[in-house]
């Protein structure tokens, strides 16, 4: 399985420089936002947020927690899968051309589209974030 030792430097090393750069949150600012949500953030995907969410990489655009008017801040992302019908025990973390990727109650990802879960998931962020953002 992927960990974010190995992940992590591929992931930087694929970063695309935008014209206004992302920053990474405080531990603080993901409180906030997980008061927002009343949703827990913890584990890999926690640690994720403050160490790779300023990263641009490909076509995906995983959610962020420091611009509340970005498109991928990750309350209006929550907000907007929520009302298209996704489960409120998923934790969309990315959107996708016909859906979201979505972190479970076991902190496994996986995908729905168009209202279905897909066959598959991936471990951890981590393992989504090689496979997956890694390639977009």
């Amino acid at each position: 399985m992927a960990d974010k030792n190995s992940v992590l430097p591929l992931l930087q090393a694929a970063h695309q420089s935008p014209v206004v750069a992302l920053e990474l949150p405080e531990d603080d600012e993901i409180t906030a936002i997980e008061e927002a949500i009343y949703v827990q953030i913890r584990g890999d995907y926690r640690d994720f947020l403050l160490t790779a969410s300023d990263l641009v990489i490909g076509a995906l655009e995983p959610a962020t927690v420091t611009d509340p008017h970005s498109h991928t801040y990750l309350p209006e992302l929550t907000c907007h899968a929520w009302e298209q019908g996704l489960s409120r025990e998923l934790l969309p973390i990315c959107q996708s051309a016909n859906g979201y990727f979505c972190l479970d109650m076991e902190d496994q990802i996986i995908e729905w589209i168009d209202g279905q879960i897909e066959p598959g998931s991936w471990p951890s962020i981590w393992s989504w974030a090689a496979d997956v953002w890694l390639d977009s």
